[in-house]
């Protein structure tokens, strides 16, 4: 199966088992995603240590992504840690006292400061809006509501407040513990939750830079309305973006999500960065070994986008079908990819126009006139081939990289395969040495046409405040 969208999967208690990360990997998982929500250390540490080494064993890269908890407000433990029904109408007290366990009448929420930001007719969302709550008033550390929607009540589960603006800090004292424990791991990127403007970024990559991961990917999932309003300076100090949608559908009216997220989607592809799509994708497939034709279409939509990855959560974190849910999502990411637009279509969309732009766009029309093989992208940061792939070639992208951190973060870029190669000095003798492991891959055969582009260092010009990273297409005969 030549799929070319990459895939998320979500780790959890239905991936502990050896042999079913190993179906995930084969089947097509590109990054696997640690919610920092949920688990332990030692539990994260555990199945890192798996993922690194069923994907050493099968030679399949595959990206660790850190998702951060963010400045999430969640539920309380409850009595003997059961669920509790909560039946719209009744009266509820909602207190930040977490030592006493919660029942249908009373539960606790681990944001202390919370009775002081809301007010009266203020609205309160439980699990991505499930139950719905109204604060009727308040007293010290208790919010006493009306249910206006009943449901379920569970533990740990995600709370919003529309409209209200959480007083909790970007990046809380949890999340700094697990970027560092995630630096010690040398993880490959972070989705960081409830991203409100670029300035939580640039604290991710100070933490992140003082221990040790100094070109960190990281991705700011865009889930509240915050998010939505500074989106443009969070992109630019970012490595890419999440559309985060189960959140963000409770942040903002659920019926602007889909244009918010076709907005986003072309916002990164017009700057080259890697943009995933996510949640709720196929979350019928927690409980049932097949989609509804709804989530289907919703899958092939964001790839139709340009999204480069789609993503599964609890489908593969705690679903019956983890295997079934990602073998599903393959099929349509191939199917999907048949009917893609010409690249031509993603060009003319952009508003971006630099000597990067110009390389990368020439050589994919180069690569269809000489009839190549393939597209081989010498690079020591990816951005070669990052480039390459917002063009949506209908060629293979190969990135040939000696860095193994740079050969993973291929696993975020529509398109592109990774394959790691030696140091070489020269940049003849760096295009050289990709297309022989492209060869000793089996990727092209002696006298085959293919396309290299790369940048030079010593001849790159300079633009503005940086220095070109892709100035260089070449056509050249493997021997």
């Amino acid at each position: 199966m030549n799929k070319r969208t990459k895939i998320v999967c979500t780790m959890g208690p239905a991936t502990d088992d050896d042999e079913v990360l190993r179906k995930l990997i084969l089947g097509g998982m590109n990054v696997a995603r640690f919610n920092f929500s949920h688990g332990t250390h030692a539990y994260h540490k555990k199945n890192i240590e798996r993922v690194r080494a069923i994907s050493k064993e099968l030679g399949i890269p595959v990206a660790i992504m850190l998702d951060t908890k963010g400045p999430e407000v969640r539920t309380g433990e409850l009595e003997n840690h059961k669920n509790v029904v909560l039946k719209t109408d009744d009266k509820v007290i909602v207190t930040t006292d977490t030592s006493v366990p919660g029942n249908a009448y009373r539960f606790s929420l681990d944001y202390h400061n919370l009775p002081r930001e809301v007010k009266k007719g203020s609205i309160i969302l439980i699990d991505d809006g499930l139950i719905g709550l109204k604060v009727d008033h308040v007293e010290g550390d208790e919010m006493h509501c009306i249910v206006t929607n009943g449901g379920e009540l569970g533990e740990k589960k995600g709370v919003n407040v529309p409209n209200v603006e959480i007083g909790l800090p970007s990046v809380t004292e949890q999340d700094r513990a697990d970027l560092i424990f995630g630096c010690e791991l040398g993880i490959d990127a972070i989705s960081a939750s409830f991203i409100r403007n670029a300035q939580a970024v640039r604290e991710i990559r100070r933490i992140c830079a003082e221990h040790g991961l100094f070109n960190i990917y990281i991705l700011p999932k865009i889930e509240c309305a915050l998010g939505v309003k500074n989106f443009d300076e969070i992109l630019e100090v970012s490595n890419g973006i999440m559309v985060a949608r189960g959140d963000l559908g409770v942040e903002v009216p659920s019926e602007q999500v889909p244009h918010i997220q076709k907005q986003i989607i072309k916002k990164c592809n017009d700057v080259y960065k890697p943009v995933i799509t996510a949640t709720q994708m196929l979350d019928s497939m927690i409980r049932n070994p097949r989609p509804t034709r709804a989530e289907v279409t919703d899958v092939a939509n964001a790839i139709y986008d340009g999204s480069d990855c789609v993503m599964l959560s609890g489908e593969t974190a705690a679903g019956k079908y983890p295997v079934e849910a990602l073998q599903t999502m393959a099929k349509i990411c191939c199917e999907t990819e048949k009917y893609l637009p010409e690249r031509r279509q993603f060009t003319e969309r952009s508003g971006v126009r630099n000597v990067n732009s110009a390389i990368g766009f020439s050589a994919v029309e180069i690569a269809d006139e000489v009839g190549a093989k393939c597209i081989v992208c010498p690079t020591h940061t990816g951005r070669t081939a990052r480039l390459i792939s917002t063009f949506r070639p209908h060629l293979p992208i190969y990135a040939m990289s000696p860095i193994p951190a740079t050969a993973r973060r291929c696993c975020f870029m529509w398109g592109v395969e990774s394959f790691q190669t030696s140091e070489q000095g020269s940049l003849s003798r760096t295009i050289y040495n990709a297309l022989k492991v492209a060869k000793n891959n089996n990727l092209v055969e002696s006298n085959d046409i293919v396309v290299v582009t790369a940048g030079d260092p010593h001849t790159s010009p300079r633009q503005g405040d940086y220095t070109t990273s892709t100035n260089m297409a070449m056509v050249a005969q493997v021997q």
